[in-house]
């Protein structure tokens, strides 16, 4: 619409060329809107047609039967010189300008001015709806403002690419400091939307700090953006799209040519993919839909597993409501790639104790989550020198997960599964034994702890200080797994000490927070919760589905915890320590739960005798893994 950059008035007002017939009728048109010309004619934004060419040099708009040569490429012989002699330039024109028409484009009659101006503000009143509809999740934005968190306290946002399980994680690509964008410019005072050029000066997760082209090194007008709300495009998106860029009002007239500015700025610089659009709509979409069922562990009993069906999908965050819940309160939340679900009849191939309810009402619409949805672990094998009972290890407490502790394998299951029990804690009927992969990167061989100088939490009631595993393993007649057993991988995860994330608060799993990587240990990452004690930090893995990058509530509508505030913070430390700890974090009641679980649990519920068959168990009978000799 806007070709011409050469002056530019939100004041004027204008007739039609002088070309266009005085029996013309002209709609009327807001007097705000601003005509662009060009060396002394009006143009209009290049609409394609074969009765009008775009100057692939100067972007000049005229009649196409004027331009100059037979194919009508370039308005002068001085356009058309210049257009060979710089190359690039041009590139970045056609970019700006769109596409020029096409040979089999139909003639059509040249329109005034006024008449495109009224047709593409109609069109543009037309679209309103459907563009509120397409950003609708745009509407719920946290109060938390990371854009003045980030500045205030001068930190860095980790990468997307540091997340391959979020959206645009594997495609993020080349996207940095320095990348141009066509963005809506805030900075006008226009009835209808309009668009610039703009460069990205700084960068955390998905979220942009953005700075309209022309303002050079004045930060008045910089603005924090989402770099995948629909709003956002590549630089040529406006030009394909009939869509006018306009200079912000504050600069209108600091340079008399518009275009040639952005010729200059534009040459050699680097922009979105033209499919950058496409691919966030791919990424957003989510295989699990609700009414799945699928295995869970079960949150008051870590042992077993029992069946829930997916109520809502947030971002690829599941809530998943037990199937024998009355009014749908008894709910879990799990990323969809966490190692917690599984697929239903998973608990019974590999030996897993599994809660059979009587539930037999079924809501039309369920189906059994086909088993290709599901994370998938390592093939490991369980033959010679394996995991055996009895052996000793280090392992990330699940219901304390601040603490690596001493931990035992209490049973070995079938494709490389195991139950972990954490030393001095554990129920007599094995109630919160947990299941952990053999390649699971919470498990860790003895000494890891010593090794690389984390402090490690000894079997509760444990009085012989400091802790030492030669002499715990002397006194309990018991050997240390093998070291070649455990995963040794250490990605190349890109996380840095100090950076900002949204991570799930995994005692109470419903919660996003905001968060910081305080330090790394090969592939683990300790995560602190902004404006909280260190107390309820996380031991999390770099590739844990429970990590995303800054904005990615935004993205998806979820809702963000922001940090804690002083005056919360102030409370908590005139409480008594049980009674902060329930009002801050609910989840941490979960221990104790277990603990007090143990007195009213009867006394087989959760025998793990080989032979048995009880009300909890998976129905195969026994929790003995016959393994191959």
């Amino acid at each position: 619409m806007f070709d011409g950059y050469d002056s530019c008035s939100e004041d004027s007002t204008s007739s039609s060329s002088s070309e266009d017939s005085e029996d013309e009728v002209v709609p009327s048109m807001p007097a705000s809107l601003p005509i662009i010309k060009n060396n002394g004619q009006v143009y209009t934004y290049p609409d394609g047609k074969a009765g009008m060419a775009t100057c692939e040099m100067c972007g000049m708009i005229g009649v196409r039967d004027a331009f100059y040569s037979k194919t009508k490429r370039f308005c002068s012989v001085s356009c058309s010189r210049s257009y060979s002699s710089n190359s690039k330039k041009a590139s970045i024109l056609a970019r700006l300008q769109g596409k020029p028409p096409t040979k089999k484009a139909k003639v059509l009659q040249k329109q005034p001015l006024m008449a495109k101006l009224a047709a593409y503000a109609q069109y543009q009143a037309s679209q309103q709806n459907q563009a509120k509809s397409k950003a609708g999740r745009w509407s719920k934005i946290s109060s938390f403002d990371w854009g003045k968190y980030i500045c205030s306290n001068n930190v860095v946002g980790a990468p997307v690419s540091c997340f391959k399980h979020a959206p645009m994680g594997t495609s993020w690509g080349d996207i940095e400091e320095g990348v141009r964008i066509e963005v809506p410019n805030s900075d006008i005072s226009l009835p209808t939307k309009v668009y610039w050029i703009a460069e990205i000066v700084k960068l955390a997760g998905f979220k942009a700090l953005l700075r309209y082209e022309g303002f050079d090194n004045d930060t008045s007008k910089d603005f924090w953006c989402n770099l995948c709300i629909p709003e956002v495009h590549p630089v040529g998106w406006c030009a394909s799209n009939g869509k006018p860029l306009v200079p912000p009002k504050s600069i209108q007239h600091k340079y008399s040519n518009w275009i040639v500015f952005l010729v200059k700025r534009l040459t050699g610089a680097k922009t979105l993919p033209t499919d950058f659009n496409t691919k966030v709509h791919e990424n957003m979409q989510f295989p699990f839909k609700k009414l799945m069922r699928v295995e869970v562990v079960d949150k008051n009993y870590l042992c077993r597993t029992r069946v829930a069906l997916v109520e809502q999908v947030i971002g690829g965050r599941l809530r998943l409501v037990y199937e024998e819940s009355q009014d749908s309160s008894d709910d879990f939340w799990c990323h969809m790639y966490s190692p917690l679900i599984h697929n239903i009849g998973w608990s019974r191939s590999i030996g897993h104790r599994f809660k059979r309810s009587d539930f037999t009402k079924r809501t039309e619409g369920q189906v059994d989550a086909p088993e290709q949805l599901f994370q998938k672990v390592k093939d490991v094998d369980q033959t010679g020198d394996w995991f055996k009972d009895g052996m000793k290890l280090e392992a990330i407490d699940p219901l304390n997960l601040s603490a690596i502790c001493v931990a035992t394998v209490k049973k070995v299951l079938a494709d490389g599964y195991l139950m972990i029990g954490i030393d001095g804690s554990e129920a007599v009927d094995g109630s919160d034994w947990f299941c952990y992969h053999s390649t699971s990167p919470s498990i860790f061989p003895v000494g890891f702890c010593e090794i690389n100088s984390i402090e490690l939490t000894p079997p509760r009631g444990y009085t012989k200080l400091p802790f030492k595993w030669f002499d715990y393993l002397r006194e309990t007649s018991s050997v240390a797994a093998p070291v070649r057993l455990f995963n040794k991988e250490v990605p190349n995860h890109g996380f840095r000490q100090g950076m900002k994330l949204e991570a799930v608060d995994l005692m109470e799993p419903r919660l996003v927070c905001v968060a910081t990587v305080t330090r790394i240990v090969h592939r683990l990452l300790r995560i602190h919760f902004d404006g909280w004690e260190d107390e309820y930090d996380q031991w999390v893995d770099c590739e844990s589905p429970d990590l995303y990058p800054v904005g990615w509530c935004q993205l998806t509508g979820y809702q963000l915890q922001p940090p804690a505030s002083q005056n919360s913070r102030e409370m908590s430390h005139s409480l008594p320590k049980q009674k902060k700890k329930a009002q801050q974090y609910k989840g941490q009641k979960k221990k104790s739960l277990l603990r007090m679980k143990e007195e009213t649990a009867e006394a087989d519920e959760f025998t793990f005798s080989q032979g048995t068959s009880d009300q909890e168990s998976n129905g195969s009978g026994s929790y003995c893994i016959k393994q191959e000799p």
